[in-house]
C-alpha cells in the first residue's frame, strides 16, 4: 500500500450572502495515496470545484485541515503555500486559461519563464520536451487561438507538468471538449498516472469518466456519500 500524499480532515466551507450562511462543503474527510487516480463525481453545484481549490491551496476552508506530505497547508504562510503550489501541485481546468499573447511553448514554460535566465531556459527546454511527448511538436510556436480545443487542453496539461508536480488536480478537464478529444485527454491522464506515477485527483459531473478512475468518491449537496 502506497503512503498517503494527501489527507482531508473535517473540511467545511461556507459563504455569507444577504445575511444567510450558505454551506458549500460539510465535514469532508478522505485521504489519497501516492500514485492514486481518484475521481470525485457529483452534479453541478455539489461543491466539487470549491473542494478542489481548497485541496490545492487556492481557497481557504472555513474550518478543517488539508495535510499534504505531512504539512497542514493552511497553517503555512501564503508565500510558502504559493511555493508549494508552484513546485509540487499542478492544476488543469475546464477552461484552459492560456495567455493569448504567448505561444504554446511560452504558455507551458510560464511557471519558470519570469525567473532567472537559467530557470527560463530550463523551463523552456522542459516545455519543449513535454509538448513533443503530447504530440504537439509542430505546434509549439502557435498561439492558443490557432489551436483546437483538444490541443489547448494538452498545452494546459503540459504547463501543469512542467515543474514535475507530485499531485495533479483536474477540474472538469474534458468538460469543454467534444467526446473524441475528451477521450484522448482521459487516456493521456491515465498514461501519466500509470507510467509517471503522478497522483491525480479529478472532479467531474460525468458518470462515464468514473470508468477511468482507480477510485471514485461521490459528492452531493456538499457532503460525501457513503
Amino acid at each position: 500500500m502506497n503512503k498517503e500524499i494527501l489527507k482531508v480532515q473535517g473540511i467545511c466551507k461556507s459563504y455569507q450572502e444577504n445575511s444567510l450562511n450558505l454551506e458549500v462543503l460539510k465535514n469532508i474527510n478522505f485521504s489519497v495515496a501516492e500514485g492514486e487516480f481518484l475521481v470525485i463525481q457529483g452534479p453541478s453545484g455539489a461543491g466539487k470545484s470549491t473542494l478542489l481549490h481548497i485541496l490545492g491551496g487556492l481557497d481557504n476552508p472555513t474550518s478543517g485541515e488539508v495535510i499534504f506530505e505531512d504539512s497542514s497547508i493552511y497553517k503555512l504562510d501564503e508565500q510558502y503555500r504559493s511555493t508549494l503550489r508552484n513546485r509540487k501541485i499542478g492544476f488543469v481546468f475546464q477552461f484552459f486559461h492560456l495567455l493569448p499573447e504567448l505561444s504554446a511553448l511560452e504558455n507551458v514554460a510560464l511557471p519558470g519563464i519570469l525567473k532567472s535566465w537559467w530557470e527560463r531556459k530550463k523551463s523552456l527546454d522542459a516545455g519543449q520536451l513535454l509538448l513533443e511527448r503530447l504530440g504537439l511538436a509542430q505546434r509549439t510556436k502557435h498561439r492558443p487561438q490557432a489551436l483546437s480545443g483538444g490541443e489547448q487542453q494538452r498545452v494546459a496539461i503540459a504547463r501543469a507538468l512542467v515543474n514535475r508536480p507530485q499531485l495533479l488536480l483536474c477540474d472538469e478537464p474534458t468538460g469543454n471538449l467534444d467526446s473524441e478529444n475528451g477521450a484522448k485527454i482521459l487516456s493521456l491522464l491515465n498514461e501519466l498516472n500509470l507510467r509517471e506515477k503522478i497522483t491525480i485527483i479529478l472532479v467531474t459531473h460525468d458518470n462515464d469518466i468514473t470508468k477511468s478512475a482507480g477510485r471514485v468518491i461521490r459528492l452531493k449537496d456538499g457532503c460525501l456519500l457513503n
